[in-house]
């Protein structure tokens, strides 16, 4: 069995299809748009431009593009810490347990002034020495005058004379070393001489602040074994009129940095306050693992207002400042590309957005790299507001 395929004639359209048919391309024809429907203006273009009404033009600030000078710094973070050329730990030159203590971690101290004292079996062994040989000495001395008189008649022989005259010169050298060795122990000349007088021993080594500062920490107790070096110390003081700031700056600004170039510190404790220093230390190795190079700004502290492990941000000036296209902070907008826009008007009433590439923020200006001309109008200020005015009008 065969099959033909047959070609359908054309079925006529309902009269009422027909006539709005017709009624459509009357209508186009009129508008010119050849049949095909045209929105007023599509959503992506509504969210790239905005009139603002009356009442919202009063929230923004319409103003021209300036020009800003701009210094030239890098910036990056770091943490606070003591001078460490102003700071030490105070530990006695000799072992022993501590007996008493004079002076709590915060205390102002000066040079000089007592922290605490230690009974030492070392001092103890030294004033002994002392007082023996204070009294060897007197009894050399006294030996040495009756010598001198039985010689002068001839009472006695020259070598006696001799004798004598050497007993006492090595008697007054060991009196000598055993009181300069009871002095290494912290004891004043008047200690020294009151302990001679009294014959008596004295077993609490003091030791002293080497400097004026602040206790910044104690390790102290009443009974505790300390020694030389040992860790931690006993006590730890610190000049806190300057401190240190350890800063990592990335391996490609190291060319810039130099000694001495002034820095300015910013803490979270003080947001509104800056901290003037300048860079003391560059060190001479790269981290290898973050690229980084570390670097140490001394900073200045006359009210001890900074604290050790404060997060800070380090700005360093590395040259003078130089003339760029700038806008105030408040005409940027991040967009959610990460992209940085402003709006920009001819007539203040429609504004469009524009892609621009920013630079340095400084004095409430940002730096713009791209995107902008001087004596263009922009919106100075409540540049989000307007984004989110595009957007609601898009979405509408």
């Amino acid at each position: 069995m065969r099959f033909i395929a047959r070609r359908r004639a054309p079925v006529a359209l309902p009269a009422r299809l027909a006539t709005l048919t017709a009624g459509v391309s009357l209508v186009c024809s009129l508008c010119g748009c050849g049949g095909q429907a045209t929105p007023a203006a599509s959503a992506a273009e509504t969210a790239e431009s905005v009139v603002l009404t009356a009442s919202q033009l009063r929230s923004v600030t319409v103003q021209a593009v300036v020009e800003h000078r701009f210094s030239l710094e890098r910036e990056t973070v770091g943490t606070i810490g003591f001078n460490e050329d102003r700071a030490v730990e105070v530990s006695p030159p000799y072992q022993g347990r501590i007996a008493a203590l004079f002076a709590k971690a915060g205390d102002h101290v000066r040079k000089g002034q007592l922290l605490f004292t230690i009974d030492s079996p070392d001092l103890v062994q030294a004033e002994s020495t002392l007082i023996s040989a204070a009294g060897v000495l007197k009894l050399t001395t006294a030996a040495l005058e009756r010598a001198r008189g039985l010689y002068t008649i001839q009472g006695i022989a020259q070598k006696d004379y001799q004798q004598a005259v050497s007993d006492q010169q090595a008697a007054e050298g060991a009196y000598k070393a055993a009181r300069d060795a009871v002095r290494i122990f912290g004891k004043s000349d008047g200690e020294i001489d009151r302990i001679e007088a009294r014959r008596r021993i004295e077993p609490q080594m003091p030791v002293a602040s080497p400097i004026d500062g602040v206790v910044t920490a104690r390790h102290a107790a009443p009974g505790r074994l300390v020694q030389p070096g040992g860790s931690p110390a006993p006590y730890s003081v610190a000049d806190v009129s300057s401190k240190w700031l350890l800063a990592d700056a990335p391996e490609a600004d190291l060319a810039a940095l130099r000694l001495g170039q002034a820095v300015d510190v910013k803490v979270l404790a003080y947001p509104d306050r800056t901290f003037r220093g300048h860079i003391t230390n560059i060190a001479e190795a790269v981290d290898p693992d973050t690229r980084r190079v570390t670097v140490r700004s001394q900073v200045d502290d006359p009210k001890d207002e900074l604290r050790a492990q404060m997060f800070a941000t380090f700005t360093v000036h590395v040259g003078g400042p130089t003339p760029a296209v700038a806008v105030p902070d408040g005409a940027v907008v991040r967009e959610g590309d990460g992209s940085m826009t402003v709006w920009v008007t001819t007539d203040d009433r429609r504004f469009t957005r524009r892609t621009v590439r920013i630079g340095q923020q400084q004095d409430g200006f940002i730096q713009v790299v791209a995107g902008l001309r001087l004596g263009e109008r922009i919106a100075a200020s409540s540049a989000l507001f307007i984004s989110n005015a595009a957007v609601q009008g898009a979405a509408d």
